[in-house]
């Protein structure tokens, strides 16, 4: 029996007034996640008795739950999961960092985009037989559409494995507009797919039962199953911040460029936290947002939304503001890019190494051996230019203005 409670806040004290059932203190332990324990009480008209909480005393009637990733890893690996690939998502940064940390280098893969994540642990099932996991973005969902279709549906080459897909705009939570459309197509999305799918419970003994659920689907129907995850579902857990490798982080790069911007270029932001402090830049700064386009969603396609608009308006300047998750996402754009812009094309790549708004997660930029100037000139681009600092910015970036596009700034 819950009962029922009132609170009444007080300045200084903050009482709160509970109603319990008037019955022995040792009837009143309850066993639903509700903890009550043995106070002073009085009569109460209602028959009741009237509980006051001591000051400093926490309101424990409800507690929240929150997954442990260590103890979640540790459930997957005794279904017989020890293989991850996906891209990071912000629902999912605790797990995923915690992979990231934990996992063998050659059990845990970042891949460029969700699709090939799927492809990725498909060959990983066909060469071992063991169901590999792939975490992503509900926004991502997208991405995977022809690979699971095409490839691991049970009625093609009958590939399981199992989706951890977090849930961004679940119904009844307040999100971010192009969140709030994906997460209410999200089921019946993956229902299209023929993907089934429960949400993942927040307590460890609600996240083994939906395993060994998954368990038998990928056994007996031999294709992908899917865990949504909500918001907080996770204990937070953070990577080790390397020591910072630039001088400048994102915003600092943002805030040097913005000034050097004119009045007629139109500025083309890619998702995540550039475009936001693109937003935040120009209301400091006191400029206007018209020119300026948002790219809230569609990770990897401001390039192609830049040359969109590049083509269409020949005789105006054309900046696109790309970073480096999103350039790696979808990088045939850059030979898109490079074949058809024009002299007014101009790409901006602040490259952090990092899926910096989903928790930090390293991309392959940062490897040692990819080089984005190189891809960028063996596309097509007329030149690429680097700067570092904020005195490089300022030295390289006349000339890259002046140099007929498609050009390119890391």
């Amino acid at each position: 029996y819950m009962g029922t409670f009132r609170g009444r806040a007080m300045f200084g004290s903050a009482r709160l007034l509970r109603l319990v059932p008037a019955v022995a203190p040792a009837a009143r332990q309850l066993s639903v996640g509700v903890a009550l324990r043995a106070a002073p009480t009085t009569p109460h008209k209602s028959g009741n008795l009237v509980r006051e909480a001591e000051p400093d005393e926490a309101m424990t009637e409800l507690i929240r739950n929150f997954l442990e990733p260590a103890q979640f890893y540790q459930a997957l690996k005794n279904i017989g999961i020890d293989f991850f690939t996906g891209v990071p998502d912000s629902l999912l940064k605790d797990f995923c960092a915690y992979v990231t940390a934990n996992a063998p280098k050659d059990r845990h893969v970042i891949t460029a985009n969700e699709g090939s994540a799927i492809a990725l642990a498909s060959g990983h099932y066909m060469a071992t037989k063991k169901w590999p996991l792939v975490y992503l973005q509900n926004s991502g969902i997208g991405n995977t559409v022809n690979p699971i279709m095409s490839l691991a549906h049970p009625e093609v080459y009958r590939v399981p494995m199992l989706l951890m897909v977090g849930w961004r705009g679940e119904p009844g939570k307040k999100d971010e507009p192009q969140h709030v459309v994906q997460g209410e197509g999200t089921p019946a999305l993956l229902a299209s797919l023929g993907v089934p799918f429960q949400v993942l419970p927040d307590y460890i003994e609600g996240a083994e039962r939906a395993l060994q659920t998954a368990k038998k689907h990928l056994q007996i129907s031999q294709g992908p199953y899917a865990l949504l995850v909500k918001r907080q579902t996770f204990v937070k857990y953070k990577l080790i911040a390397p020591k910072p490798k630039f001088t400048l982080n994102r915003e600092g790069a943002l805030r040097e460029l913005i000034p050097l911007f004119q009045d007629k270029d139109v500025i083309v932001g890619t998702t995540g936290m550039l475009s936001r402090e693109l937003f935040e830049e120009r209301v400091r700064l006191g400029h206007g947002h018209e020119k300026d386009f948002l790219t809230v969603g569609s990770m990897g396609h401001a390039g192609n939304i830049g040359l969109g608009v590049a083509l269409a308006k020949p005789s105006r300047r054309v900046i696109v503001l790309d970073g480096d998750g999103a350039v790696l996402m979808h990088m045939g754009n850059l030979a898109t890019i490079a074949a058809h812009g024009g002299p007014n094309f101009k790409h901006i790549v602040i490259n952090n190494e990092a899926h910096d708004s989903v928790g930090g997660q390293p991309t392959l930029c940062g490897n040692g051996i990819f080089s984005l100037r190189r891809i960028a000139e063996g596309c097509g681009y007329r030149k690429v230019f680097y700067a570092s600092t904020a005195e490089e910015i300022k030295e390289v970036y006349p000339e890259f203005m002046n140099t007929p596009g498609p050009v390119m700034l890391e």
